[in-house]
């Protein structure tokens, strides 16, 4: 059991390796299941003992806890990169080709909500490359279901309002 921890630890590792954006633990837990290496509870032991033995970073935004690999993560795998085999390195390339568009968008595009004060929220929408903020608009709403449905809303329509903000702009 021992063993099979270790592997799906450094698949974790070489996945979040390979990116240059954190992955969330979605998109972690969908490859390793979907692959078909092991059960959910398997991948999150793996994930707390990553983080517990500084290997992994972690970042929570609303609500989605991603991953960043340490300069330890890093090391470690570069001792023991040669434990996974070719077929899963293979497996994982694929799955990144299938994949990584989505996965970067789901990190780079978010919304998220803070209380202000007499029941009003102030919504900040986020679009990112890598570290640089390409696009970010805060709006203030007087509920908090307002700011949940904008933070809903975001991902689906930020590309839009990117393009007629910046239209109206240059204008």
């Amino acid at each position: 059991m021992e063993t099979d921890l270790i592997l799906y630890k450094l698949i974790i590792l070489y996945m979040l390796e390979k990116v240059d954006f954190p992955l969330t633990n979605s998109s972690l837990t969908q490859f390793i299941i979907d692959e078909g290496y092991t059960n959910y509870f398997n991948v999150q032991q793996s994930i707390s003992e990553l983080i517990d033995q500084g290997l992994i970073n972690t970042l929570l935004v609303r609500n989605t806890t991603q991953y960043l690999i340490t300069t330890e993560g890093k090391e470690t795998l570069s001792f023991f990169h040669n434990k996974l085999s070719d077929a899963i390195k293979h497996d994982i390339g694929e799955f990144f080709i299938k994949n990584k568009i989505e996965m970067r968008n789901e990190i780079s595009i978010y919304a998220d909500y803070v209380p202000e004060k007499d029941e009003e929220y102030t919504v900040n929408c986020f679009i990112k490359e890598r570290t640089v903020t390409l696009f970010s608009v805060s709006i203030n709403v007087l509920s908090e279901e307002h700011a949940k449905k904008i933070c809903e809303n975001w991902r689906s329509h930020s590309d839009d309002i990117y393009k007629y903000v910046s239209k109206q702009l240059l204008e």
